[in-house]
């Protein structure tokens, strides 16, 4: 019997040096076929983290390329009866992804620890294709509602797209990984809005070469929808050269007939126990959730309440800005915290750790806020140099932010649970940036009514409202709420 069941023993070597354990390989298991990568001593695989990065990119940029120009779509749909108004609409169409995506984040958590990563991503890809680019053709509000929540509903990747860049790289290495995923998600945040300022309403805008009558002039939003699907269509096809991270044999493996006289030798493995361990009785899991869906709660708001605050006018304490000038600034913001990100973060990130990278950001960014209401007394070059410097550094410390949440996520659980973890977590954030526009937009038009009160006039109060989720990220960093032992990842 002992030499019947030496060939399943041949598929089996012990890799030494990953992660301080030895690790079962089989060559049939996708995931053992890249296991080689979490090694002590791997190298950084920067030709998948920049193939992923691209998808990541592709991802992000249809979330957040409406902020420029919903003020303008809103108005051009014929919904609101008074200019106060624009800011309620705009926040339920900003709002409706994000719910489409809490719906179903913990089914594609769950598809991807069966099924693969890359089948998600995938399947995220293709939602962008179809539904982003219907909702540029959208002309009414339930249309656009419509293919902004269907878009949040199939597509459930970023969860998955995290517990890939943690499966890819060794520990030491988890700080870069996870540093590309926020920033091009960040990244695909600035240059989202800064295609959808300069594609939106091309008619308009470029008459010598958008002809009135044409097609984009009645479909004024259809420009930026196009610009995105090529992205899209670029990231579908980086997507197959990405290797897949899942084990396969994570439950059992079988030994074909010819390799054991059609005998079927089942293995079980760790994984089994690591699934029955659930993520709800892990408190390290859920407070990193928790301290993930505060700070998404104001990021979007701030997106959001950035773009509405910067094309209003003077009189209700905006700067006036037209989409296009919007679209630069955040284009600008996005390249340099890209440079940063790229040279200087890893050097703070390892210096600081991921729960006060997570923490100290929180709290440099609550005086820069509460400064931007007084920059509407500017004008000209000094505007724009303020206005630049407080938007860069803003957009640093965000995604600061968002790099240790994602590593405190990660270090809370075990590998077989991160596509779940993911998923969950994705589902919950979606809640809350599903409030986050809404209760944005909703404030900011509020606060549009009341700019001569004397307590928090105008604008002040939607950057203490701002303000205040920042204060409240802070704190759920610190103990008891958030266990130190989240800033290592757990041993297996």
């Amino acid at each position: 019997m002992t030499e019947e069941k030496q060939p399943l023993l041949d598929h089996y070597q012990h890799r030494p040096g990953s992660s301080g354990r030895a690790s079962a390989l089989h060559p049939k298991c996708p995931g053992c076929r890249v296991a080689h990568l979490r090694d002590k001593n791997a190298p950084v695989p920067f030709k998948l983290l920049v193939l992923l990065g691209f998808v990541i990119l592709a991802n992000a940029l249809p979330i957040a390329v409406v902020y420029p120009f919903l003020y303008f779509m809103i108005e051009d749909l014929h919904v609101a009866k008074r200019k106060e108004d624009i800011g309620y609409y705009a926040g339920w169409i900003g709002s409706s992804l994000m719910i489409g995506r809490m719906l179903t984040g913990v089914l594609w958590g769950v598809i991807a620890d069966r099924y693969g990563r890359r089948k998600v991503m995938v399947c995220g890809i293709l939602s962008v294709v179809v539904f982003n680019t219907l909702f540029g053709l959208s002309t009414s509000l339930w249309m656009a509602l419509l293919t902004r929540f269907l878009l949040g509903g199939f597509n459930g990747m970023l969860g998955t797209v995290k517990a890939y860049a943690s499966e890819i790289c060794s520990e030491q290495h988890q700080t870069i990984s996870m540093s590309m995923v926020s920033t091009m998600w960040g990244f695909g945040l600035i240059i989202g809005p800064a295609m959808g300022g300069y594609l939106a309403q091309p008619a308009i805008k470029y008459p010598n070469i958008f002809k009135s009558g044409s097609l984009f002039a009645k479909f004024p939003y259809l420009l930026q929808a196009l610009g995105v699907l090529v992205f899209a269509l670029i990231a579908l096809v980086m997507c197959f050269y990405l290797p897949e991270t899942l084990h396969k044999d994570h439950t059992s493996l079988e030994i074909d007939e010819e390799d054991t006289g059609k005998d079927h030798i089942a293995v079980e493995s760790d994984t089994k126990e690591k699934q029955s361990e659930s993520i709800f009785r892990n408190w390290g899991f859920i407070s990193s959730t928790m301290v993930y869906c505060v700070w998404s709660l104001h990021d979007i708001a701030y997106t959001e309440i950035f773009s509405l605050w910067a094309v209003s006018g003077r009189s209700y304490g905006g700067l006036g800005f037209t989409s296009s000038n919007v679209g630069q600034v955040l284009a600008i913001s996005g390249l340099s915290m890209l440079l940063f990100q790229l040279t200087l973060f890893p050097i703070f990130a390892k210096w600081l750790g991921p729960i006060r990278l997570t923490r100290v950001p929180t709290l440099v960014a609550i005086p820069i806020l509460t400064a931007y209401p007084f920059f509407s007394k500017l004008h000209g070059n000094s505007l724009w140099a303020i206005l630049l410097i407080a938007s860069i550094t803003k957009l640093i410390l965000g995604q600061a932010t968002f790099t240790g949440s994602f590593i405190l996520i990660n270090n809370s659980v075990k590998q077989a649970q991160r596509g779940a973890a993911n998923g969950f977590s994705l589902s919950i954030v979606s809640l809350f940036k599903a409030i986050g526009p809404a209760g944005g937009g909703s404030v900011f038009a509020w606060c549009q009514t009341r700019q001569h009160t004397w307590l928090l006039p105008g604008d002040h109060l939607v950057f203490f409202f701002l303000n205040f989720f920042a204060l409240l990220t802070a704190l759920m960093t610190c103990k008891p709420f958030l266990p130190s032992s989240t800033a290592h990842p757990i041993l297996e």
